[in-house]
């Protein structure tokens, strides 16, 4: 359960103190008074989780001071001033310093709720988008398998410790759930981190190439052969090899590859020698090889050969509260790849991150963070689902670009001169931007009223 906003209510009135105290816890706030400035300065931090309003007429230290001593301790801290008639010039002037809100006295109690409850969400993304920055920074694990769930401290946990036992293991997961980053850090935990981390996607290769690839081939073993090739499996000898897709592999290639596993030996296409490997194999399937219905025609020896152990990584909508962390790094990460500032986590961008399944898991969540770094998160749910799913990444840009021109445009007219100054980019450019995007930029020109 999620705790109530904190309000610091700062006002030496007793009586006004108290009536509003009353009022706000009412409406389900928790209220800490204060009858000074001074008294909420030496408890207010930039750590403090609520909003502060504080009345303007204060003896000693007043509101206006307070509040820009608490701009010092924590410019985004909202502060909400109480104010009498006369105080609401210098009020509106510190509205313009940062100030969040000022109502004039006397007020509705709905007023000051209001206020408050904007104040007080505004207040929760921003130490919740500190939280998710705090805990980027603090953690030493490799991405995608970050996050605080215990269902992956368990995942973490059980790959470190998996990795010094030094035997095959078989990763099952959805696609995009981070199977190779998980073999990897099999590979990196173990004592044959010094060797070669080999990988091969078995359903990215045809047949007819696959059994060279893993096996390798001597000069001759086949038309097209012209020199001796050493296998993945050869070459993963000391080291990791790490079949991806595994369920897709062709049967001829599985019954080999079950000697291997028996003997730990190799042998190349084109000769007979046999060739002793030291190898560990992580195999990763996003299908459930245990399931005769799932495994098709995977072979069943194969399968029980390859499940020494087995690690099971979960899709995104078992771990939903690791969501926002994962999306804050994909977020930054956009951001600097397209030198913009990441924009700040909104309430209805919680709610997507939250709410969607994410059935691509963490590869759609990545994508999904480049988008809104495009500037494409000030979309309605709807549309923005539609993207995530349906548009890649060039299209996306496409669209931002075009938008980009569309109010620069807007902004200046469409004279062509200060748009083109506006945009940073050469007269003949942005001519040809306007013709890929069909933008007409006699739309924005400005109309003259009638007799002008």
């Amino acid at each position: 359960m999620e705790h109530q906003p904190s309000i610091a209510f700062v006002d030496d009135d007793d009586d006004l103190r108290n009536a509003n105290r009353q009022t706000l816890e009412l409406a389900g706030f928790t209220v800490v008074p204060f009858a000074d400035a001074l008294s909420a300065l030496r408890v207010l931090t930039p750590d403090f989780p609520g909003v502060v309003v504080t009345d303007v007429r204060m003896p000693h230290i007043d509101g206006l001071e307070l509040f820009r001593r608490l701009r010092a301790i924590d410019p985004d801290l909202p502060v909400i001033l109480i104010t009498g008639h006369g105080d609401i010039e210098m009020a509106v002037e510190a509205l313009h310093q940062g100030a969040y809100d000022f109502i004039a006295k006397p007020y509705p109690a709905d007023r000051l709720v209001q206020s408050i409850t904007r104040a007080a969400e505004k207040r929760r993304l921003v130490i919740e988008n500190r939280q998710l920055r705090q805990a980027l920074e603090s953690s030493d694990e490799t991405l995608p398998l970050i996050g605080q769930t215990p269902v992956m401290q368990n995942l973490r946990k059980t790959l470190r410790h998996v990795a010094n036992a030094d035997v095959d293991v078989l990763i099952a997961g959805e696609t995009g759930t981070g199977k190779d980053v998980a073999a990897g850090l099999l590979h990196e935990w173990s004592r044959r981190k010094q060797g070669n981390f080999v990988a091969l996607n078995c359903g990215a290769l045809p047949e007819a190439v696959i059994e060279s690839e893993l096996f390798g081939h001597e000069a001759g073993a086949f038309t097209g052969a012209q020199k001796r090739r050493v296998g993945r499996i050869e070459y993963a000898s000391g080291g990791t090899l790490f079949l991806d897709e595994i369920e897709s592999m062709p049967l001829s290639t599985q019954v080999k590859l079950l000697r291997v596993l028996e003997t730990r030996e190799v042998t190349p296409l084109g000769t007979n020698e046999h060739r002793p490997i030291d190898l560990r194999v992580v195999a990763a399937a996003k299908v459930d090889l245990g399931s005769p219905d799932q495994r098709a025609n995977f072979r069943e020896d194969l399968y029980y050969r390859l499940n020494v152990v087995t690690i099971s990584i979960p899709p995104l909508r078992e771990r939903r509260e690791d969501v926002p962390l994962l999306f804050m790094h994909f977020l930054q990460r956009a951001a600097a790849r397209f030198k913009s500032e990441a924009p700040e986590m909104t309430p209805a961008l919680r709610s997507r991150l939250i709410d969607h399944d994410w059935p691509g898991n963490v590869r759609e969540l990545s994508h999904f963070a480049e988008r809104v770094a495009l500037g494409l998160g000030d979309l309605d749910g709807a549309r923005i689902s539609h993207l995530a799913d349906t548009i890649s990444l060039p299209e996306a840009m496409e669209r931002h670009e075009a938008k980009l021109i569309r109010e620069a445009l807007s902004t200046n007219n469409g004279d062509v001169r200060s748009t083109v100054e506006a945009l940073g980019i050469p007269r003949k450019t942005f001519y040809d931007k306007l013709q890929r995007h069909g933008i007409d930029r006699a739309d924005y020109a400005k109309v003259k009223p009638p007799g002008g």
